[in-house]
């Protein structure tokens, strides 16, 4: 597979590359980047970034904060962690299946001689426990396909600087996070450090060397450097200004947590956003601006909704489910 060459470590510019490699890197075939954050959370792209984290603790340990353009739950990086991105051509969204995306990790990690597995929605397991979450977003016929690997990450800070949800954690039958991940490091022979598990990675996807780099002009980077500044650096859009809204509810199905949150007056919807770490690949604004001016009569939202393809922006969460949030 072809690859870029990215050393950033500003959470700033490595997701504005992510959402640049997918929309506007020309290329005929599938390719990959590996990169690093410094210490970082990351929301997914339709949660409330306050409720995710641990504002106290980010601030006091000078961990920035980012907001990604796919969906999925909030994960934390530091120089423990090292994360993919995969850029691939899909002639049919409806295909998309995160478990073959991930194989390529998987193999690579196999011929290391670590035995992992995809699991649940987007899950990376080895012994069970959890060392990678992925998510997905799809423009102009390409997937982006990114992920998290858990090499060295330091657990305390993650647990601190995350808020996890209770129902979250209630659902998965365990007390804490520290009891469902692990780092990769303590699986693989002593003295692999991250530098040479980096090469191996990189080395196995590339065709073991074979392929080619996609070298980004001067250009390409000041527009991904643009974009670093004014929009993935913004407050607007890590926080986000939120309307009032007047009807809230929220619940955790088996594609994930959503909350929903309706400004109505005099009967019909003035604005509506639905948050959570559900999976989609579409950009779920394109919903909420349909449904604005709609009567909010569970007939109304059920015919607007029947108009899209609920998977490609909720993943496996049902339009049932969703007119339930809204109306039981």
């Amino acid at each position: 597979m072809r690859y870029l060459i990215n050393k950033s470590t500003n959470p700033y510019f490595n997701l504005a590359l992510d959402e640049y490699a997918m929309k506007h890197i020309d290329c005929d075939e599938d390719f990959f980047f590996l990169w690093q954050n410094a210490p970082a959370v990351i929301v997914g792209k339709n949660q409330n970034t306050l409720e995710e984290i641990n504002l106290k603790f980010i601030e006091e340990n000078g961990i920035k904060v980012a907001r990604r353009v796919s969906g999925g739950g909030a994960v934390y990086h530091d120089f423990g962690n090292l994360n993919f991105t995969f850029v691939i051509n899909v002639d049919d969204p409806g295909k998309v299946n995160y478990k073959k995306y991930v194989q390529p990790i998987i193999d690579a990690l196999d011929a290391m001689g670590l035995h992992a597995e995809a699991s649940g929605r987007n899950d990376i397991l080895v012994d069970g426990l959890k060392i990678s979450g992925n998510a997905q977003r799809m423009a102009n016929g390409k997937l982006m396909h990114h992920g998290t690997i858990m090499f060295d990450v330091d657990v305390e800070d993650l647990v601190q600087a995350l808020n996890v949800d209770p129902d979250k954690i209630t659902s998965k039958g365990v007390k804490s996070v520290r009891s469902r991940v692990t780092n990769i490091k303590e699986h693989l022979p002593e003295g692999t450090d991250l530098d040479k598990f980096w090469d191996e990675l990189h080395y196995f996807l590339s065709n073991k060397g074979q392929d080619k780099e996609i070298i980004l002009t001067d250009e390409d980077i000041a527009k991904i450097e643009f974009e670093a500044v004014n929009r993935f650096g913004t407050w607007d859009w890590i926080y986000g200004n939120s309307p009032e809204f007047n009807l809230k509810n929220g619940a955790r199905f088996a594609g994930g947590r959503v909350e929903t949150l309706v400004d109505v007056d005099e009967g019909k919807i003035q604005a509506i956003r639905f948050m959570g770490d559900y999976l989609g690949l579409e950009d779920v604004a394109d919903i909420e601006e349909r449904l604005v001016g709609v009567r909010f009569v569970r007939d109304d939202v059920s015919t607007i909704l029947s108009q899209f393809d609920l998977k490609k922006y909720f993943g496996a969460i049902t339009q049932d489910e969703i007119l339930s949030l809204l109306f039981d």
